[in-house]
Order: structure tokens, then C-alpha cells, then sequence
């Protein structure tokens, strides 16, 4: 935490409001996380029909990604962020107001907003913030909103529907997006930075996403994203289904303490040591689990399975993200964060609505078996495919290779 203390004041105060802001929103997200797959089912929803309306989301994800990403660069990340974080106090009380499957889909839709918005405005300001020599440290630290919001949502929004019911879980979701909302209008944003007029720099989105420097950091995202998908989904209904005494807001709980630890050192020593080795770590990890899930039949082995999850998460999701900083200009960062972390967005769509029809004939079980095969040609797609050759791929991922890729730091 010392880099805090190197930095101008008037950047240390906006950080430190930026983390407070985050926590607020992924505690709302978070708190409707173990318990909206169950409210769906309660509602009338059929199995197939929960991964539908789960997987509502991400598609509402694709659909405003590429939107909010050029909106970051042309009009400023502050705006972006203030819309990530209105959708996020509205969302809620849609769910509350009905119980049909058609308009819980369309109010999911529009929850994707939240995350489309808020994550594009709030990775891109703390690269902006950051030193470019200590960015994998910063963006470690500020990262650490998800988890801590993560470990808190859970659990609380657990207990205030076994409680209290459905009602005051919606209302308290959407209290703490509204709360975010009104200190980010305290946030003082760097300017926007002005895109050269070149042609090379509008580039198109297929142009953008098929570069070499983005294709398989998205393509790696996309497979942890179907991963990803099968457990935001299914893990609550799973554990109900193997008779497994536990709160599935525990399993979350457990992922976020895992995810808060491994991001206050890997951030730094990527800083020093390469972003490579850690995300194929990270990757790693993050297939383990779905392995590890896929044979579980007691409440250890689910928690253990969070352990590992919020341990893969917390290396590979910041430092793919200091990654595509590396690789990218100032003036499109909004584009390409939105395009690289749209990867991960469609295999949560995909994920959701696909293989939950086909637990309906392989049961949960064998969609997590499906998750793991995915999480591992994730780590071989990176291992061999993250540099100009096979040669500086393998250099890169699994020791002190440099990044071909990476732009020079100023």
C-alpha cells in the first residue's frame, strides 16, 4: 500500500473515493448473487428458464459493452461510471415489481448495463491514475473492491432472505448502488484524451478484437467467462441438489477472502517479475476448481472449490486487465477494456441459457465436469498463443519472457 503514498494528493483522493464507490456497487450486485437463481425457480422458473434469465445478463453485457467503451473515450470515464452505477440502484427494484419470466429477462438485460458501464469507467480510471511502472500494483489494490464486496453481498443478502424475504433483500440492493451513486458525484475524472485523426486509430471492432495483441487475451477471457457462467448460475442449485449442507452465500464468502490475499501480492511482483506467469497461474487455478467442483459431495469440498476459484480469479482477472493496458493507447483504452472483457461477458451469455438446458439431461454435475475441460484449453490457448511465436508464447506465460505486445511505459 506504500505506492498510495508516492502519489499527488488531489490522485490519491480520487482513488481512494474510485475504491469506496466500487465496494458500494459490487456489495449491491453481490448481495442478490446466492439468491436470485432461487427467487426465479420460487417464481415459476423451470431449470432451463433460470440459466435464461441468469444468462439475460451478459447478454445485456455485449449489448451495451462496445456502447460504454467508445462513450468512456469520447465523453469521459466519470459519465460512463455514474451510468454503471444508476442501473445498478434501478435493476433491483425491476425484479421486485415482477414475477414474469419474459420481464425478468428484459430487467436482467438492463442489469448488464451496471457492470458493462461501471467495470469499463472504473478499470480505465485507475490505469489513468496509475503510474505506468507500478500499474499491475494499483490495479491489484483497487481490484480488491470485488472481492471484499463479494465476501460482504453474499452472506448478508443470504441472511435477509432467509429473514426477511425477497422484498427488503431487492430494497437493500438497490440502497447501496444508490449510496455509490451519489459519492462518485464527488469523483474528479481525468479529461478525456483526444484520439489522433488517423485512420489506423478508428479502428473498427472486428479490427480492434482480432489483433494480435487483443485476440487471445478476449478468447481466454471467453472460456473462463463460460466457466464463470456455470458457476454464477448453478452452484447454489447444485448444492441443493447434492444434499450438501451449506449456505451458498459461503461459497462466494470463501472465494472473496481467497481473491482479497492473492491481489495484495501478485499485483506488484507482476510489476517486477511479468504479467505472464501469474495469469497462467491464475487460469490454472480457476480450472482446478471447475475440476475440483465437479467431484465434490461435502461442504469442505465446495469450500475449498471457493478457495481456488477466488484464488484464480483474483490473479488472472487484474492482471488480463494490466495486460490490455500494457498493449493499448490512452485514447481508445474505453474501446478495447470493453472489447477484451466482452470476451468474458459472452461466455456468461452463452453459458447461462445453453448449458442449462443441457443439465436438464447431464445434471449439474456434468455441466461443472464441461466448465473444467473449457477453464483447461483456456490455459493452453494463453500458454501458446500469447506472444508473436510458440517460442516467446511459452517465454512469456511460464517464465521471464517479455511482453512483444506491450507498449513502451512513460
Amino acid at each position: 500500500m506504500k505506492i498510495f503514498n508516492t502519489l499527488e494528493p488531489a490522485t490519491r483522493q480520487n482513488l481512494l473515493l474510485l475504491f469506496a464507490v466500487g465496494l458500494l456497487f459490487w456489495a449491491s450486485l453481490a448481495t442478490l448473487l446466492p439468491t436470485l437463481p432461487l427467487y426465479i425457480r420460487d417464481v415459476g422458473g423451470a431449470t432451463y428458464q433460470v440459466g435464461i434469465v441468469i444468462g439475460a445478463f451478459a447478454v445485456g453485457l455485449l449489448l451495451f459493452r462496445p456502447w460504454v467503451g467508445h462513450l468512456a473515450d469520447r465523453r469521459g470515464r466519470r459519465l460512463v461510471l455514474l451510468m454503471g452505477l444508476a442501473a445498478t440502484a434501478i435493476a433491483p427494484i425491476g425484479y421486485l415489481l415482477t414475477q414474469a419470466i419474459p420481464l425478468l429477462i428484459a430487467v436482467r438485460v438492463f442489469h448488464g448495463l451496471s457492470i458493462a458501464a461501471f467495470t469499463t469507467a472504473y478499470s480505465t480510471l485507475t490505469v489513468d491514475l496509475s503510474p505506468p511502472s507500478s500499474r499491475g500494483e494499483v490495479i491489484g489494490y483497487m481490484s480488491l473492491v470485488n472481492p471484499v464486496g463479494v465476501a460482504i453481498g453474499p452472506a448478508i443478502g443470504g441472511l435477509v432472505q432467509a429473514w426477511a424475504g425477497y422484498t427488503p433483500l431487492f430494497l437493500l440492493s438497490a440502497g447501496l448502488g444508490i449510496v455509490g451513486l451519489v459519492g462518485a458525484l464527488w469523483l474528479q475524472a481525468p479529461a478525456p484524451v483526444m484520439q489522433p485523426s488517423t485512420e489506423a486509430n478508428r479502428s473498427s471492432f472486428w479490427r480492434l478484437l482480432l489483433s494480435p495483441r487483443l485476440r487471445t487475451p478476449t478468447l481466454a477471457l471467453l472460456l473462463v467467462g463460460l466457466a464463470f457462467g456455470v458457476l454464477s448460475t448453478f452452484v447454489p442449485l447444485f448444492i441443493q441438489e447434492a444434499g450438501v449442507s451449506l449456505n451458498a452465500g459461503l461459497f462466494y464468502t470463501a472465494a472473496a477472502l481467497a481473491g482479497f490475499s492473492v491481489r495484495l501480492l501478485t499485483g506488484r511482483a507482476s510489476d517486477r517479475y511479468g504479467r505472464g506467469r501469474f495469469i497462467t497461474l491464475g487460469l490454472l487455478l480457476y480450472a482446478l476448481t471447475m475440476l475440483l467442483l465437479w467431484s465434490a459431495h461435502s461442504a469442505s469440498a465446495f469450500l475449498l472449490a471457493g478457495l481456488l476459484e477466488g484464488a484464480g480469479t483474483g490473479i488472472f482477472l487484474p492482471l488480463m486487465i494490466a495486460l490490455v493496458a500494457d498493449r493499448s493507447e490512452a485514447h481508445e483504452r474505453g474501446r478495447v477494456f470493453s472489447l477484451c472483457v466482452g470476451g468474458f461477458d459472452l461466455g456468461i451469455a452463452i453459458a447461462g441459457p445453453a448449458l442449462g438446458f443441457l443439465a436438464e439431461s447431464i445434471g449439474y454435475r456434468g455441466i461443472f465436469g464441461l466448465a473444467s475441460v473449457l477453464a483447461f484449453l483456456s490455459v493452453l490457448i494463453f500458454v501458446t498463443q500469447c506472444s508473436k511465436t510458440l517460442h516467446h508464447s511459452l517465454q512469456f506465460a511460464l517464465g521471464n519472457g517479455r511482453d512483444w505486445y506491450a507498449l513502451p511505459r512513460s
